[in-house]
């Protein structure tokens, strides 16, 4: 029941993060300006957090998804510490540590499908 909640409130933050900057919002735009991101990023970014964000209310694909967006959330953390943007940084570092959460949570099918692909037992 936990991982549930975990998961549903982790989609929701991708949702609604990736889809205000799908939306284009003023804030959005701001800030990819002012890290000096161009503006494809931002909305490449932004489809990656909706697919990221409705991946985690597929079970299946849940612990997949966590991993992706943990890498996405690590250049969160880098630009909010790049740009001295504490408050940022520290939610952005929760997230991160959220999602790897969820992610080794749902290690166990992840090893299983690195073994299928390298055909090797030693993952674990």
């Amino acid at each position: 029941m936990k991982t549930k909640v975990l998961t549903v409130v982790l989609a929701i933050i991708f949702l609604v993060s990736g889809g205000a900057k799908l939306l284009g919002l003023e804030f959005e735009l701001e800030a990819f300006s002012r890290w000096g991101y161009p503006l494809w990023f931002m909305y490449l970014t932004g489809v990656i957090e909706v697919v990221g964000g409705v991946a985690l209310l597929v079970p299946r694909l849940a612990s997949y998804a966590a991993v992706g967006l943990s890498v996405v959330m690590v250049g969160a953390v880098a630009t909010h510490l790049i740009n001295s943007e504490w408050v940022m940084l520290v939610i952005a570092s929760v997230i991160l540590a959220l999602l790897l959460w969820r992610s080794y949570i749902g290690k166990a099918e992840i090893v299983k499908v690195i073994r299928a692909i390298t055909g090797s037992s030693a993952a674990t």
